[in-house]
């Protein structure tokens, strides 16, 4: 009969393979780990600074939009929301930056119509609007107005557009930079009331409006907003304003339908993106922050006595928002055959 002796097991064997094993334990924990963040990170979120790119000119709507809801976000959240000027390059310089940046939530973009513009305008962009953003929320919605330096011999817009055919390329009109809302608008006017008039672009809407208001440029389509007040000071001439219906700010003055170009409208909007990636708990967050804000009765009633109206939606309401306005500009670009100055 054979007798079957047990194998002595080597100590440092044992050992081994006991470390193995916990080596093995530990990567798999940490490999699952990552799994568990982003709701944890969003359910703290924010735990510090935030920052909001403007890629405009200080002074501007975006800028000044930005600051309202920046601070009542700040005041939501505990922790400071900053406003950052990046302008250039028609708002791409800015963007690029924020497309960029880490997708945390620390970084966002306060965007505008101009972005789904240039979509078009600009076919070699460093990015692309809705492959490297994620939509967050709007903030609102204002009507522009065509003004005009009092020295110019108008004092209607069919006034105007017979001036502008009777002397074409003689006048010009200001912009804050190609494939922004004035300059969309300039170029829509162009080509629907058949007049031929030189852009002159500036780097934000400021400088645009500082040299249309000191007599530099003749005319300017600018946000209601801001141009009202310089209107009542009688600094500038407002001919027509640029929605649908009159703003309440100015009822008196025509829309362009009404006032010689059938069919005309444009306006400028406001909203805030985020660096795709970045997680949908952080995202929802922040559009239901921003959502009460723009809601709030308070806001409401100051929005709507500037000329802008607030605007509310969920994040994939704002996207397919974003979407259709791209559409609908690449279709005005190509049609009236605009190109970037």
């Amino acid at each position: 009969m054979q007798i079957c002796k047990r194998r002595r097991e080597d100590p440092e064997q044992m050992l081994g393979q006991r470390r193995r094993a916990a080596m093995a334990l530990f990567a798999l924990t940490c490999s699952a780990t990552p799994l568990a963040l982003p709701s944890a990170s969003a359910q703290d979120y924010p735990t510090r600074a935030v920052k909001l790119i403007v890629p405009f000119a200080a002074g501007g709507p975006a800028d000044v939009y930005a600051r309202v809801v920046g601070q009542r976000l700040q005041e939501k959240f505990g922790q400071p929301f900053v406003v950052e000027d990046r302008p250039g390059g028609g708002s791409l310089i800015g963007t690029d930056a924020v497309a960029k940046s880490v997708a945390d939530g620390y970084t966002l973009l306060v965007m505008s119509n101009t972005h789904t513009v240039n979509e078009t305008l600009f076919a070699n962009k460093p990015y692309q609007l809705l492959r490297d953003f994620v939509p967050v929320a709007p903030l609102n919605q204002s009507d522009l107005v065509l003004a005009v330096h009092p020295s110019l011999p108008v004092q209607s817009l069919r006034d105007l557009i017979e001036l502008a055919r009777a002397q074409p390329h003689a006048l010009n009109y200001a912009s804050s930079g190609p494939g922004t809302p004035y300059h969309m608008a300039g170029e829509l006017f162009k080509s629907m009331a058949g007049v031929d008039i030189v852009h002159i672009p500036y780097k934000g809407s400021s400088s645009a409006r500082t040299d249309l208001i000191g007599g530099q440029v003749q005319m300017m389509f600018d946000a209601i907003t801001t141009m009202a007040p310089q209107a009542q000071a009688g600094k500038v001439r407002v001919l027509a304003s640029s929605g649908r219906e009159r703003s309440d700010v100015m009822p008196d003055v025509p829309t362009l339908a009404e006032a010689g170009v059938p069919g005309y409208e444009a306006t400028i909007w406001l909203g805030v993106m985020a660096p795709a990636g970045t997680a949908t708990a952080i995202v929802n967050k922040l559009n239901a922050a921003i959502r009460s804000i723009v809601t709030s009765a308070e806001i409401k009633s100051t929005w709507i006595e500037q000329g802008a109206r607030p605007i509310s939606m969920s994040s994939d309401d704002f996207g397919r928002f974003v979407r259709d306005d791209i559409g609908k500009w690449a279709s005005v670009i190509k049609r009236a055959d605009i190109k970037p100055d």
